[in-house]
């Protein structure tokens, strides 16, 4: 099987390749560019690997009426991610003894249309089970230090953390942690979205994170800090980052794509934890991203049925937002804005200035030349054709910075956050996990044509840019042309 595109997202760059596939690994990429055997072309469409999502809440067993295996991984293919990892929590039992782990697989065996792996979970109580959970195969831990929402989860705190982190340490596993201080929390005044905003404000968030890294500083504990929200926290881990603390971090496409004062009241569909907050955090996040400190986008994938949003009571609501199908559209919409036109505007400005001063020069010059003014003339049209063709470097080099930066944001860094040294790269030994994507199409998002289980979601309606075409598995299309076309292909990992 060879799959082919004038525009392959590779480690240098973005380069007209063909991937060579056999047994369902990349054998050797190249420039071939003969029709010979089972081709699949992608003509001009940007071949990336497939997403990697570490933050995806299943639910099964326990509350399929959720989300379950077959549903979240049909939005996972149709969104081009092709391996999930699932937390554990909201499924019954959580995933924090190696027999909920073993109950877990076998609900999610048959079911799973992308590759699934499992994170385990740390409770008070359940520190003997930590390191069987790592012999049987979870890629990490998620701990909350807030109340998670479900009883069968509880939070811990530093004694419990104190406890554990040496243990992952030793096995060299990350721990996720769900970081906002209890302390700083206070109940919602009122039901509306800003009462719901003050009472979990960064602070609760910037408390938390010092502890971790604390923490994470004097046990040497790899700590990855889930649903990073504010500017403040930014600022906290790019400081620990400096100082070599073991610690990473995430963002989410919703805290990327959407502001506080934008959310109108009673619209709990936009309820989450931490809160979407204000439009300067959303900025904060992104120069996050650009400068390291933020490692990954994940989804936090958070479906719930309707009645539990608990229309306009931001109080009673469940938190959380589903977003696994929208996910590298969102991204790519808000990136190719910040980034793609940032660039250009720079690009177009140096070239308006160049031309003015030029254009100024040889008016002055034709004024006192008149007999040159012909080869002036043409000068001027040489001038200006150097303008479009910068336009259109500065437009590609956006575009490949844009696109690459994501490809390490949704693929490579999360592969990595979670062990899976198969996945998230286009590369010689890799699994051929791979999706098609065409940047520029636009679309507007129907929650009726949306594969999760339960369609509701902040997005409806929203005009987003880039659209996943066909999702490969092992180099086999499971996913095409707006349909899943070959089920149950998904390993557990």
């Amino acid at each position: 099987m060879v799959i082919r595109s004038t525009r392959v997202v590779l480690a240098d760059g973005v380069r007209a390749a063909s991937i060579h596939v056999e047994n369902g690994v990349i054998a050797r990429i190249d420039d071939d560019r003969s029709n010979r055997g089972d081709l699949f072309d992608a003509g001009d469409l940007v071949i990336l690997p497939g997403l990697v999502d570490t933050h995806v809440h299943v639910n099964e067993p326990g509350r399929t009426e959720w989300e379950g295996f077959d549903t979240a991984t049909r939005a996972a293919a149709a969104g081009g991610v092709t391996t999930i990892v699932d937390m554990p929590l909201n499924s019954v039992p959580a995933t924090t003894t190696v027999a909920a782990l073993d109950e877990k697989r076998s609900a999610a065996r048959g079911r799973c249309h992308v590759n699934v792996a499992f994170w385990g979970g740390v409770v008070p109580g359940n520190a003997s089970q930590l390191e069987p959970l790592v012999d049987a195969g979870v890629r990490g831990f998620k701990c909350f230090l807030v109340p998670s929402g479900v009883d069968e989860f509880q939070h811990v705190g530093e004694p419990e953390l104190r406890e554990a982190m040496p243990v992952l340490a030793g096995r060299g596993v990350p721990l996720l942690v769900h970081a906002e201080s209890p302390e700083t929390i206070l109940p919602p005044t009122r039901s509306t979205y800003e009462a719901y905003l003050a009472s979990r404000p960064p602070e609760a968030e910037v408390e938390a994170i010092r502890m971790i890294i604390r923490l994470a500083r004097e046990f040497g504990t790899r700590t990855h800090i889930v649903h990073v929200a504010c500017a403040e926290a930014v600022e906290e881990i790019s400081r620990a980052k400096l100082d070599r603390v073991p610690i990473t971090a995430e963002t989410c496409p919703h805290y990327l794509t959407f502001a506080g004062e934008e959310i109108a009241e009673g619209a709990t569909e936009f309820k989450c934890a931490p809160p979407i907050r204000h439009s300067h955090h959303r900025e904060a996040l992104w120069s996050g991203l650009h400068s390291g400190a933020l490692d990954l986008v994940a989804t936090d994938h958070s479906p719930a049925p309707p009645a539990l949003k608990c229309r306009g009571d931001f109080v009673r609501a469940w938190g959380g937002i589903a977003s696994l199908e929208m996910s590298l559209a969102a991204v790519w919409t808000r990136s190719a804005e910040s980034l793609a036109l940032h660039h250009t505007e720079v690009a177009l400005h140096d070239t308006a200035v160049a031309l003015h001063d030029t254009a100024v020069a040889l008016h002055d010059t034709a004024v006192a030349l008149h007999d040159t003014a012909a080869a002036l003339h043409d000068t001027a049209v040489a001038l200006h054709d150097t303008a479009v063709a910068l336009h259109d470097t500065a437009v590609a080099r956006a575009f490949q910075a844009s696109v690459c930066k994501i490809t390490r944001w949704m693929c490579a860094a999360p592969a990595r956050l979670a062990g899976l040294s198969r996945k998230g790269r286009i590369a010689a030994g890799c699994d051929a996990d791979l999706l098609v994507f065409d940047p520029d199409a636009e679309w507007i998002v129907d929650p009726a044509r949306l594969q999760q289980r339960h369609k509701l979601t902040p997005y409806a309606g929203r005009r987003l840019r880039g659209a996943v075409r066909t999702t490969f598995l092992r180099g086999v299309r499971v996913w095409d042309d707006g349909r899943l076309v070959r089920e149950g292909a998904g390993r557990l990992e």
